[in-house]
């Protein structure tokens, strides 16, 4: 995740309990007796463009081992002289491995945390805590995904995409970005377009591609022209509502999102990350943190009016 949490199955929508040992290589479920705070060093830390700083850490616990796709951690930014966060932010994992113990985060610079975070310099150490959160569900016998993808959340789903190539799932892919140089392809991608089918698509802000309209249209041509086993998306406040609606139109697509939302624990206690959800017609407030951040589309309440 990012400054806000992004964005694991949560109870609702995670597999039946019959699938699980079958899934057990592909599925993902909460590993909360995992949970723990880590000492890492620094290992690399770069800028990638003009606002996003790629983060790799080293610790001595099995990171990679533990840590599943759509999954974060609260990372204790270092002070500085002008730059005090309080807070441990928490930010969704971009990477793990090869090694055990370690774990790449990509974030956009942008407030008192990540600029702090920014200064922490290579053989430095910082503090981190998780696995938190849920996971996505990628069940082995899907064929094909849409993942839809904006700004950093592009960090919080490329894990995704490596699983799914590992497993042999067919990509669809849709990147937006404000433009060109904003988008971080490859970074996102990391190979997997080359390991399996993938039909990649970028869209702009700065050509129009990415509005709503044009999405739309994107989305069910690719929509019609195969079947899609689940839809993912995280990134985008629009691109979410767009996809829940489009969706009833495709009942046999399931949809899955990363919710960010700025947090406080990261552990479900202080309850500053509640949101809105309608499961059902059951309506009720739950935590992004500790029930999600990974929920259904289909059970995210856009707009909430109190009074």
């Amino acid at each position: 995740m990012t400054q806000t949490a992004v964005d694991n199955p949560s109870p609702p929508f995670a597999p039946a309990e019959a699938k699980v040992a079958a899934a057990a290589k592909v599925c993902f479920q909460r590993n909360a007796d995992s949970v723990a705070s880590h000492r890492c060093k620094v290992a690399e830390h770069r800028w990638v463009n003009d606002r996003y700083k790629y983060l790799k850490l080293t610790a001595n616990a099995d990171l990679a081992g533990t840590t599943k796709p759509g999954q974060f951690y609260q990372l204790k930014c270092p002070g500085t002289n002008d730059l005090s966060p309080f807070l441990l932010r928490p930010m969704s994992v971009y990477g793990v491995g090869p090694e055990a113990g370690t774990i790449e985060f990509l974030y956009n610079v942008t407030g008192v945390g990540t600029h702090a975070l920014s200064h922490l310099e290579v053989g430095g150490h910082m503090d981190i805590v998780g696995p938190l959160g849920n996971t996505f569900v990628l069940e082995p016998g899907f064929q094909r995904i849409l993942v839809v993808a904006r700004g950093v959340g592009l960090a919080t789903m490329a894990p995704l995409l490596q699983h799914a190539a590992k497993a042999g799932i067919k990509i669809t892919a849709i990147m937006s970005a404000r433009a060109p140089k904003d988008l971080m392809r490859d970074e996102f991608l990391r190979g997997a377009d080359q390991q399996v089918q993938a039909d990649v698509h970028c869209v702009y802000d700065s050509d129009g591609s990415s509005s709503v309209e044009a999405m739309e249209l994107l989305v069910r041509r690719l929509l019609d022209a195969e079947h899609h086993d689940v839809a993912y998306t995280c990134g985008s406040h629009r691109v979410l509502m767009l996809l829940q609606r489009m969706l009833k139109d495709y009942p046999r697509t399931r949809g899955e999102v990363a919710m960010e939302q700025r947090m406080a624990c990261g552990m479900g206690v202080c309850l500053s990350c509640v949101r809105l959800f309608d499961k059902d017609g059951d309506k009720q407030f739950l935590r992004v943190c500790r029930e999600g951040p990974v929920f259904p589309i289909s059970d995210v309440v856009g707009e909430v009016e109190f009074g």
